[in-house]
């Protein structure tokens, strides 16, 4: 059966066959790298600029934050499904659709950059599943025949601890005498790189606008970097008293230990070179000026 041209989003509150139930029974385990909450988080973020300078309402209920629509796309590796990345799915907020042209265009994109990644569900922003939510869900399986709903709730709880965060999958249960397709949450733990780390840091580290002036600011992300490198300098220092006493015969030789040191230091890069010699001079000497 072919799939539609476009796919239906209604606009209804929560009921029981959309409600999630307590907890997956599917086994498989997910990773969710923060990439994908800092797209979806900004995507709203957007949306929401746009329709406050715009006035549209169209989009949401009066009073209401806008709802945003995407993909999470990834990889599957046996049990364990782990979601690195996501785009944006276009939103006809006339007809209601959301357009099914555009979302085989993005992934054929994607899937040039990076051919491993599948698309394995989908993602959208509220407090609560809604019955909309299922008509996305059931449409999007001719792209995925189990995905995952990943669904973010926009609004502020500075006494939440938690990721405001959650992932559902479908599952089939029967309620009074007829089987029907509900959602239910999974547990997901957060998988970082160390470029997403380095990203992470530094946005948990900004201030909002009204929070302090730019010299509190300033002075935050100071004390953070030196923070970080007396933490480095100490077991950097660790590293060499250690090395020290094995060249001295105190400590016995070993060599698997050896060999993270020296996998350690070729990851640093070298600095003999002509050009970084100049460089550094004239940091020292502009140093130097403003003192």
């Amino acid at each position: 059966m072919s799939a539609p041209s476009d796919l239906a989003v209604a606009s209804h509150p929560p009921s029981g066959a959309a409600a999630a139930a307590a907890s997956s029974s599917s086994g498989l385990t997910f990773k969710l790298h923060p990439l994908v909450i800092v797209n979806v988080s900004d995507h709203h973020t957007r949306v929401k600029a746009q329709a406050a300078c715009s006035g549209d309402g169209t989009s949401a209920a009066p009073g209401q934050p806008p709802r945003v629509f995407g993909c999470v796309i990834g990889v599957q590796r046996g049990r364990t499904v782990e979601i690195f990345n996501s785009f944006e799915l276009v939103l006809d907020p006339v007809s209601g659709t959301l357009d099914r042209a555009f979302l085989e265009k993005k992934q054929e994109l994607y899937k040039k950059v990076f051919p491993d990644f599948y698309v394995l569900g989908w993602y959208s922003t509220g407090s609560d599943v809604q019955d909309a939510d299922m008509q996305i869900h059931k449409a999007l399986m001719d792209v995925n025949e189990s995905p995952v709903y990943l669904l973010l709730n926009p609004a502020i709880n500075l006494s939440q601890k938690d990721l405001p965060v959650t992932i559902h999958e479908s599952e089939l249960h029967v309620i009074d005498g007829s089987p029907q397709l509900i959602f239910v949450r999974a547990n997901y733990t957060i998988e970082t790189v160390e470029a997403e780390r380095i990203s992470v840091d530094h946005v948990a580290h900004l201030k909002p606008s009204d929070g302090g002036s730019a010299a509190t600011q300033l002075a935050a992300h100071l004390t953070g970097i030196h923070s970080a490198i007396k933490m480095l300098n100490s077991r950097v220092r660790v590293i060499h008293q250690y090395l020290v006493s094995m060249q001295k015969g105190d400590m016995p030789l070993d060599n698997s230990l050896l060999r993270q040191v020296s996998s350690l230091v070729r990851r640093l890069p070298a600095m003999e070179s002509e050009k970084f010699q100049d460089d550094f001079l004239m940091v020292c000497y502009s140093a130097k000026l403003i003192i």
